[in-house]
């Protein structure tokens, strides 16, 4: 460093000093002046040479990557499947906006009484489908048809789309951040509220959750989420959409049909079954060294 800088200072300095005395051919009326100008060029030489350290902006530091936004401070309530209505529900989850028998297909009652569960599932029966589950106010059909705006307003729309009325939000993975504690927790989008299944606006869009029963809630977790997460029943949380190429491991890729950690889980599998030409079956590529083994029934 020092031989580096003596190289760029030492001409710098004979030539200024070859311009004659200090104030007689020089801009610099006094020596004070001079040795000012000489420091300044140390020091802008200094900066060239040493490292450039890069401090993290904001989107960065957040603990998700990924091309969605974060929604911020969010008030967010519990629900679960076989949820009864009540005035704070006013429709039931015994049924969902995208299946008429949740409850049947999901296994049974997710009852989220924590003494009735074992980790981050009911005690009494195993899932069929992802007990990380949330819902948002928008359901992109209707009637059978897929709503005008969802493929103007829906980013993965093209990439998603299969046919008229089959819906590409259905599953779609969610990041839900604990906005005081930070933590993390992946979940699918399950079903449609709090309350409404129209507001585009805010699922998609820059605005904040219509005002509710709920203090205005934006966003619904199921028990597994809210245990996570160590939520109240009611809270104030982020969240955001995340590609499944994005998810880390966890609790979220050990349980359901519908989810995408335990099909991929499947294929792998069953490539290994049809090469080894054996009924045998393959050990699944579990992920994640938290929680239970990875259940395919």
């Amino acid at each position: 460093m020092k031989a580096l800088l003596a190289g760029i200072l030492v001409p710098v300095i004979a030539l200024l000093l070859s311009a004659g005395p200090v104030g007689a051919q020089s801009p610099y009326v006094s020596s004070s002046d001079f040795a000012k100008y000489a420091m300044k060029l140390r020091e802008s030489a200094i900066l060239k040479l040493e490292p450039q350290v890069v401090i993290p902006t904001t989107s960065r530091t957040l603990g998700v990557s990924g091309r969605y936004p974060w929604k911020t401070k969010i008030v967010t309530t519990t629900f679960w499947v076989g949820e009864p209505s009540s005035q704070n529900n006013p429709v039931h989850n015994v049924s969902s906006s995208w299946d008429v028998n949740w409850e049947t297909s999901f296994g049974g009652f997710d009852n989220p009484n924590p003494a009735a569960r074992r980790g981050y599932i009911p005690a009494n029966f195993i899932p069929r489908q992802n007990p990380f589950y949330v819902a948002l106010p928008y359901n992109d059909v209707t009637r059978g048809t897929s709503k005008p705006e969802s493929k103007l307003v829906i980013p993965w729309f093209k990439e998603a789309f299969v046919e008229e009325g089959k819906s590409v939000c259905r599953d779609r993975w969610l990041a839900v951040r604990n906005s005081e504690t930070g933590k993390i927790c992946y979940a699918q989008w399950a079903d449609c509220g709090p309350f409404r299944t129209d507001h585009w606006q805010y699922v998609f869009g820059p605005e904040k959750p219509k005002p509710n029963l709920n203090q205005g809630a934006g966003l619904d977790v199921s028990p597994a989420v809210r245990d996570y997460l160590g939520m109240k029943g009611t809270d104030v949380c982020d969240w955001k959409f995340v590609d499944f190429r994005d998810i880390p491991n966890g609790p979220w890729a050990q349980f359901g049909d519908n989810n995408h950690f335990v099909q991929q889980g499947r294929r792998t599998g069953q490539r290994v079954v049809n090469a080894a030409g054996s009924v045998k079956e393959a050990p699944l590529p579990v992920r994640d060294e938290v929680g239970p083994t990875v259940i395919v029934k």
